[in-house]
């Protein structure tokens, strides 16, 4: 695999395979960024924070006065909740025994390609979490089509000054039964799969993690993604092979008292929305 420009390589003891799994890691990550509309990744420090906010009305709405009387102030608040950035830091060992058994390339690369799919379902995870944060609500459906209605219908009227682009997240149970009679085209990224403009109402994720019955639903212009830089200090520190954005940073080792080579990637990516009030939950009533 070509070597992304820019790419820092370290002195692993592997450092082929660290170039085949940054360029990887780093393309899957921007893959799933572009789909879910994100143009610019933003680069954090560690430790630092980004905001998401809620807005709300700050007090009591003033009561409707007669004609001619002076008509009450409606405070509204914009509330910052801060999440701090953090590196996070992933390590899995070879063993001697498994690169005797497959030789030293392919026991490396089968290592590594677990620890990405680990790295994967940990961001998936969180992004899933984040989302049930989400302080929009829709009405309900009895079912996958009329709930998807339901919340593209919410996101029109929060984003109804703005151009956006509907995108939903569903659990596999409740978009089992439709794609058992529908003839639709999926594709995948970082894991995930999806379906372009889903019944006319935006893309559709399907995430098997999700809880059956809640659709979260969201506009790509709310979605950001940010992330520590693995080639710093602490990049430098280690001798990660990292990418020139830091998105990814791995290195390989020697680990002499475990006759084993040690993996160490780092990584620190978040995806999130900014507005919690444009992320919208529906139920569905009746599920699979």
């Amino acid at each position: 695999m070509a070597l992304i420009t820019g790419t820092t390589v370290s002195t692993d003891v592997a450092p082929a395979i660290s170039i085949d799994l940054v360029n990887e890691l780093h393309n899957s990550y921007r893959a799933l960024a572009d789909i879910l509309g994100i143009s610019r990744m933003d680069a954090v420090p560690e430790g630092n924070t980004i905001n998401v906010y809620k807005s709300s009305v700050k007090g009591n709405i003033p009561a409707q006065v007669a004609e001619g009387v002076e008509i009450g102030l409606t405070e509204t608040q914009r509330v910052a909740t801060p999440i701090t950035m953090t590196l996070k830091k992933f390590r899995k060992l070879t063993t001697a025994e498994a690169i005797q058994k497959s030789g030293r390339e392919n026991a490396i690369y089968d290592t590594d390609r677990a620890l990405i799919r680990a790295v994967r379902a940990g961001v998936k995870a969180d992004f899933n979490t984040f989302l049930a944060t989400g302080t929009g609500t829709a009405t309900a459906g009895s079912n996958l089509q009329t709930q998807l209605a339901n919340n593209w219908n919410a996101l029109q009227t929060y984003f109804e000054d703005a151009d956006v682009e509907p995108v939903h997240f569903v659990s596999s149970t409740d978009v089992a039964g439709y794609l058992g009679t529908a003839s639709i085209s999926m594709q995948t990224a970082f894991g995930m799969t999806y379906v372009e403009d889903f019944l006319g109402l935006g893309t559709l994720f399907i995430i098997p993690s999700l809880t059956a019955g809640a659709v979260y639903s969201t506009a790509k212009e709310n979605l950001h993604c940010a992330y520590v830089p693995a080639n710093g200090a602490v990049g430098q520190e280690f001798e990660l092979t990292a990418d020139e954005t830091g998105l990814v940073g791995i290195t390989h080792g020697r680990v002499l008292e475990r006759a084993s080579i040690e993996t160490l990637l780092m990584t620190g990516a978040k995806f999130y929305a900014e507005e919690l009030a444009g992320v919208v939950k529906g139920t569905i009533t009746t599920t699979h």
